[in-house]
């Protein structure tokens, strides 16, 4: 399901589901490049979750074993930590900065808290997540003034910060360019994803 932008939403898109009686969880999406390696289309599997305060939460090591395996006969597979925090990480000194301190190689804002519902209800847990912005792409501005709670882009809101920062027009259209090669990747994952179930 969509559970829309933040932590928040996240596990409450959880708690849904588990309602709804899903047996395991995951959490697949965009994420934001901290490790310089990675470029925009790259599929993460991490192997803990983290957050600012240090604290982490494994991921399902068998589950992403299978989802790992019916991906890396076409595709590359980065593993490591990811990052999950309660905002945008949007300037390239910031990941940087994240990547020293966390040992992390991409940032999400979903992660951790559906991580988090997982651990409670003792459901098997795993995140695949695919870089859209590399850790040397600056976010513009105009991204993160247009986004709206459920992680949507609000073309009038959009429209209205670009007239005040117009220099964000050229990183937004990079932007555009990076979203296209994550989405050919999530596509990837998903044309795999029947994979995942022989893990159950």
């Amino acid at each position: 399901m969509v559970s829309g932008m933040g932590g928040a939403a996240a596990a409450a898109g959880a708690r849904v589901l588990i309602g709804a009686g899903a047996t395991a969880l995951a959490s697949f999406g965009l994420a934001g490049g901290l490790d310089a390696s990675l470029r925009a289309g790259a599929i993460c599997l991490p192997c803990e979750i983290v957050g600012l305060d240090g604290n982490a939460l494994a991921t399902t090591a068998y589950w992403r074993a299978r989802v790992e395996s019916a991906l890396v006969v076409q595709y590359p597979v980065a593993s490591g930590r990811l990052l999950s925090t309660d905002r945008i990480i949007a300037s390239v000194d910031e990941k940087a900065a994240l990547h020293r301190s966390t040992a992390a190689i991409a940032v999400d804002m979903e992660s951790l808290a559906i991580a988090r519902v997982a651990s409670t209800h003792g459901l098997p847990f795993i995140a695949i997540r695919v870089i859209v912005d590399s850790a040397a792409d600056n976010l513009p501005r105009a991204v993160a003034a247009a986004a709206d709670q459920s992680g949507q882009l609000n073309i009038w809101r959009l429209l209205g910060a670009l007239a005040r920062a117009p220099a964000d027009l050229a990183p937004l259209l990079r932007l555009g360019s990076r979203y296209r090669a994550a989405s050919r990747s999530l596509s990837a994952v998903a044309a795999a994803g029947a994979w995942a179930r022989q893990a159950f």
